[in-house]
């Protein structure tokens, strides 16, 4: 049985290919198996009844746990420097689970700046039907003196879909603290590679698995990383009771998916740089949303937190919505297509599409205008991903 070396501090390209998994007690096997089964037997009548009361460490039933999902949630909480962590079916199912988790009817939650427009809509339509209120901060500035003494919960994504707008959780983290309140943060564009929001004083980080985690596009899925404290109840309301649980196959995936994050991750991260300045200076463009340009309003703040400046970004075009279009449907190597974090390079019209459900004055609000288009870097080559955005910009 092979165990880590934890003597000295392990980098984090080091623990993403070998944190959580072992070779196969029986076989030998390096990658993890796929333990396809619904339901795992147990030695005797007393044994299952310490299992399902919890006296007993023991697998019972997929829904609950599973080898190959626990093998993802161990290697990720490493990642994050998490105690533990649960796997969802979904982003979706991550966000909601942990926020049902941690709110009861009363409660007040606090979200900073632009959401993700699935979780724009459980924190402003869903949570109010069941007596939880939702507070808007346009930024960090505001949120002290939004809290009251029913804050529960402090809600912010960093960099944020799909302006890049850059928060500073060291500062949430602290004044979350302050009011005895749980911060959440949705660390899905940065990956544990390039920000590890626990690490700043944050309680609980949360990703859709579906984007960078697995980086290939193939699997769905999401996790939440955090204090057992804190965790538990969030795995309890999650699998047992919303039955969100991540499948193995999907979970082999990000397995697979995570071993290779830091490599994915900072080779889209030194391209999209380069592509930012390109479009930066494009007579087409009109604003360029990117942490890694001076001129972002984020970047001070980006430059502390993060250790490059991510494969996201976003850019406003001169020619409103007609240009959006012709520029979407020109591109070659890049794929018109939403999600993000892909190995293949993407680009999506938010406006109608990602938030096509949030309300127009608050996309307004939180400058997702017609002519905005996001774009995530993959793994191509820089130059052919440059020359494709220069021959759809031309005639714009």
């Amino acid at each position: 049985m092979k165990h880590l070396n934890t003597s000295r501090s392990l980098g984090l390209r080091t623990l993403a290919v070998h944190a959580g998994q072992q070779p196969d007690t029986v076989t030998g096997a390096i990658a993890t198996p796929i333990t396809a089964t619904s339901a795992f037997s147990y030695p005797d009548f007393d044994s299952g009844a310490r299992r399902f009361s919890g006296e007993e460490p023991g697998y019972m039933y997929s829904r609950f746990a599973n080898p190959t999902v626990t093998v993802f949630e161990q290697k990720l909480a490493a990642l994050e420097g998490a105690e533990t962590a649960v796997a969802c079916a979904s982003g979706m199912a991550a966000i909601s689970a942990t926020l049902f988790a941690l709110l009861v009817p009363g409660d007040e939650i606090i979200h900073i700046g632009t959401l993700y427009g699935g979780t724009e809509g459980v924190v402003r339509n869903l949570l109010p039907r069941y007596g939880i209120k939702p507070v808007h901060v346009a930024d960090v500035s505001e949120l002290e003196a939004a809290f009251t003494k029913n804050t529960k919960v402090v809600l912010v994504e960093t960099p944020a879909n799909p302006g890049l707008d850059i928060a500073d959780l060291a500062e949430i983290a602290r004044l979350s603290k302050a009011a005895n309140a749980v911060s959440v943060a949705d660390n899905t564009f940065a990956t544990p590679y390039l920000t590890r929001p626990l690490e700043l004083g944050i309680d609980i980080v949360l990703h859709s698995a579906t984007k960078y985690i697995s980086g290939h596009g193939d699997a769905t899925g999401g996790i939440v990383a955090g204090s057992a404290t804190l965790i538990t109840p969030i795995r309890t309301l999650s699998l047992k009771q919303f039955g969100g649980n991540l499948s193995p196959f999907e979970a082999s995936l990000m397995i697979r998916g995570l071993k290779t994050l830091p490599l994915r991750v900072e080779a889209s991260s030194l391209s999209a740089q380069a592509v930012a300045e390109f479009l930066d200076g494009h007579s087409a463009v009109g604003t360029v949303f990117y942490p890694g340009l001076k001129q972002h309003p984020g970047h001070a703040t980006a430059s502390k937190q993060m250790k490059l400046f991510g494969g996201i970004m976003a850019i406003e075009l001169k020619g409103g919505l007609n240009a959006a279009r012709t520029f979407l449907d020109k591109l070659s190597i890049i794929t018109q297509a939403v999600s993000l974090g892909d190995t293949d390079s993407l680009a999506c019209h938010p406006a109608s599409t990602t938030h096509s459900a949030v309300a127009p004055e608050i996309r307004r609000q939180s400058g997702i205008t017609d002519g905005l288009v996001r774009i995530s870097i993959g793994i191509e080559d820089t130059d052919d991903l440059i020359a494709d955005l220069q021959q759809a910009l031309e005639g714009l």
